[in-house]
């Protein structure tokens, strides 16, 4: 497992909000929402679509291409045709840092 990586400062990502980032090798999304961040791969599993260019509705993102909706939280798939999970990863702040731990599959 990696060691978190500092990607963003919390005030530049506004609540409700989202940014595409490079953390090592994966490109993943990171989500405001709340007051918590969390952070799944930017991969709709049916087709490789880009989620973060999808429509973000409180805990939910629309894969833009064709709809699935995922779980921002988990990763889980909450609507056809996604049926696998896309990979969430590790998130933690310290003071205004924000910080991605990558799991690996």
């Amino acid at each position: 497992m990696s060691d978190f990586v500092k990607v963003a400062k919390a005030a530049d990502i506004p609540d409700p909000g989202k940014l595409t980032l490079e953390v090592e090798d994966a490109v993943v999304v990171l989500f405001h929402v709340g007051g918590r961040f969390y952070c799944i791969d930017d991969v709709c599993t049916p087709d490789g679509g880009p989620l973060g260019e999808g429509c973000l509705d409180d805990h939910t993102v629309a894969c833009p291409r064709h709809g699935a909706k995922f779980d921002i939280r988990t990763g889980r798939p909450l609507t056809m045709p996604a049926t696998e999970p896309t990979l969430a990863h590790e998130v933690k702040v310290d003071g205004n840092d924000v910080y991605v731990r990558i799991n690996e599959a």
